[in-house]
């Protein structure tokens, strides 16, 4: 099998086995999924860390607003009382304003924690260097992690209109947000090997060649974005030993130029 180490930019993110009899429509479909799929489990890592200090999202009518303003308003956030976690809670206010500040307790912070961990280890970038592939199965558990810790310490579940249940239910709006600029939409996706953007509708094979057992490196990105950077001719670790051997060799030439220098200035003498 075929071994992509697979870059948005300049660092692998993840490594994706393929066949060279594959067609390039499937696989890049796989890696969008793949490339997504990491972006969902860090973002709602992300909110999981919220979630675990200052207690549920208050409903949107309410975020940004203080306690004076709400009740000027005349809002109320009715999820508080049902969506209370398992062992109770304490009082942590969000200074943002975006959550209810019931905070769970200390054991129930560990197993959000522990979930989070978990995950984020499943589709760590340095699993890369090791060439360990990454798989939708894998983000599928990763995400189930993250899902079955959210429901130990919210049995009742949490607010509909709390991010975290959006991302897990594929509601999540990320309109106008960084997130939405990192995401790449299957329909825009474009990949490419050595500077040639891989065209719908090939197989595999007429990019990479009959060898099913290499690994190449391949790039992703979107319509509009243009090709992205050739990979360098040497890797950069290689580039440094080069440089100084080079500077080593040059020195050695100095000290021999001198010992030239001094013996012929003996034998004159």
């Amino acid at each position: 099998m075929v071994v992509l180490h697979v870059k948005r930019g300049d660092e692998v993110l993840f490594c994706f086995e393929t066949s060279v009899k594959e067609k390039t429509d499937l696989v890049l479909r796989d890696l969008v999924a793949l490339y997504n799929g990491r972006l969902k489990i860090q973002r709602i890592c992300m909110e999981i860390e919220e979630l675990a200090e200052h207690g549920t999202m208050v409903p949107p009518e309410m975020m940004g607003l203080n306690e004076d303003q709400r009740e000027e308003l005349k809002l109320k956030d009715n999820f508080a009382e049902k969506c209370i976690p398992s062992g109770g809670f304490t009082i942590n206010k969000d200074p943002l304003l975006r959550r209810n500040g019931q905070q769970p307790n200390e054991a129930m912070q560990k197993v959000l924690a522990n979930a989070m961990t978990d995950a984020k280890a499943m589709v760590d970038r340095k699993l890369a260097k090791d060439s360990k592939v990454l798989t939708l199965k894998i983000v599928e558990e990763a995400l189930n992690l993250l899902r079955g810790a959210v429901t130990i310490v919210y049995p009742m579940q949490l607010p509909p209109h709390d991010t975290i249940r959006m991302e897990f239910t594929n509601m999540e709006d990320l309109t106008g947000t960084q997130a939405s600029k990192e995401v790449i939409e299957p329909s825009k996706a474009q990949f490419w090997f050595a500077g040639r953007q891989m065209l719908m509708g090939k197989l595999m094979s007429e990019y990479l060649g009959h060898n099913d057992k290499t690994k190449v490196v391949v790039k992703l990105n979107q319509l509009g974005e243009g090709p992205p950077g050739r990979e360098a001719v040497i890797s950069d670790p290689l580039r440094k030993q080069m440089m100084a051997e080079a500077f080593r060799r040059q020195e050695e030439l100095k000290i021999n130029a001198t010992l030239s220098k001094a013996h012929l200035l003996k034998r004159l003498e």
